[in-house]
Formats: C-alpha cells, sequence, structure tokens
C-alpha cells in the first residue's frame, strides 16, 4: 500500500509548503501530494481559495497579486511555493500528485511540467493529476494523454468506478467516509488503483488495507509503520 504525505508531512507541519515536504521527503514515503491556484500565471501550492487559515493573509487567493502573495507566511516563516519550487524539490525522488484546485489554464500547467521534465530529473511516471472537476480531466487528456489521471470522488457512485473510466483516469481517489469493498473490485476490476484520502487514524489505516486499496493519503505518514512497514 503507497503512502502519499498529504499536503507533505501536514499533521506536524505548515501544509503545502517546502518544509512540509521536504520532511516527507526525508520520512521515504511513496508521493507527495499537493493542491494548486492559478493567481496571475503563476501555479501556487496552496489548498483553500481563502487564504486565512494556512497563511498571514486574508481574503481570497484570487484578489491578490504576486507581490502580496509572495511575502506572505504560510507558517513556521515559510513562503506559499510556487508549483516549479516543489516540481524542484521533488524530482527524482517520489510521486508528485498535483491536485488542481482553482485551475482554468491547462496550457500554463503543461507549460511547468513540460519544464520540469526538461529540466530537472522528473520523469513522467511520477506525475499524477487529480481533480473533482472531472470536466478538467477530461480536457487534459484529450490533449496530453500521456500524463496519468485521479479522479476525485467523496461519494459511492451508482456505477461505482465507471465515471473513471470514462476519463481513461488512472486511479480513483476516494473519500475514506465513502469507500466499500464494491468500489474497490469495481475498480480493480476496471484495471483503476485506487488511493484513499485522508487516513490518519490507525484503525482506518487497517480497514484500507483490508479492503485491498493501493495507497492512502495521510498527514501524518509514517503512522503507518505501526501497522506495517513502508
Amino acid at each position: 500500500m503507497l503512502i502519499f504525505a498529504h499536503r507533505g508531512a501536514s499533521g506536524t507541519e505548515p501544509e503545502n509548503t517546502l518544509r512540509a515536504i521536504q520532511v516527507a521527503l526525508d520520512m521515504d514515503v511513496a508521493g507527495i501530494e499537493i493542491d494548486i491556484h492559478e493567481v496571475d500565471n503563476i501555479l501556487y501550492v496552496i489548498h483553500d481559495r481563502w487564504l486565512h487559515r494556512t497563511t498571514s493573509g486574508t481574503g481570497k487567493i484570487t484578489q491578490h497579486n504576486t507581490k502580496y502573495l509572495q511575502d506572505l507566511d504560510a507558517g513556521l516563516g515559510e513562503k506559499i511555493p510556487t508549483l516549479d519550487e516543489v516540481l524542484l524539490l521533488v524530482a527524482g525522488k517520489c510521486i508528485i500528485n498535483i491536485e488542481l484546485k482553482g485551475i482554468s489554464n491547462i496550457e500554463l500547467l503543461f507549460s511547468y511540467l513540460d519544464s520540469a521534465l526538461e529540466n530537472s530529473p522528473l520523469i513522467l511516471d511520477n506525475i499524477l493529476l487529480s481533480s473533482f472537476n472531472h470536466h478538467l480531466l477530461y480536457h487534459i487528456n484529450q490533449q496530453r494523454p500521456e500524463f496519468a489521471l485521479g479522479a476525485l470522488t467523496s461519494c459511492i457512485p451508482l456505477e461505482y468506478a465507471k465515471f473513471a473510466t470514462q476519463l481513461n483516469a488512472y486511479s480513483i481517489h476516494a473519500s475514506v467516509n465513502f469507500i466499500d469493498q464494491a468500489l474497490v473490485d469495481d475498480a480493480h476490476k476496471r484495471g483503476l488503483k485506487v488511493f484513499v484520502y485522508t487516513v490518519d487514524e490507525l484503525d482506518d489505516i487497517k480497514e484500507m488495507q483490508a479492503l485491498g486499496v493501493d495507497g492512502i493519503f495521510s498527514n501524518f505518514p509514517t503512522r503507518i509503520k505501526d501497522v506495517t512497514p513502508f
């Protein structure tokens, strides 16, 4: 079962920061999960649309310019990183799962990825693009089918994992609150991986193992060692 550090080692470090990502890398995780928003043709690594929960800023992220965002404290003196900074840090070390939040310009996303693929140790097999916006995933697949896609869901659909096959996805990313054996089995029959978010409690980790999921996203990546080695 693969372990993805959810927003880096966010259980102990400021989420979605270079510090949290480096700590997760030091834990030797299989993957890092981050979130991105687009502002002024820059892709920032941050989860929320609003700034106040994770930074010293206020208001919506899209209400501010680059200088304002770059001057914010994202926790313990960390800055909001850009996607290229994260890709450079992670390149060649593990999978990078990029969850697409506030993004509309997929050509901008492609430019970041192509630059990292050309100029760093990042490899295509270590890139996983995920989103709840399945229309966005569809358009990515139409334009750049080489990128692996993770189709996010917070429910158990009537037709189980069919939605992900319609997107030509690599994986489904299901909520720990809405996952059962039927969904896991259906996804596997369709050749899809099953990754579950956000799994922090030991009992939940054991339950995911029993269901046979392929990986979990956790704020506390090392807790899995209490159940089984990485």
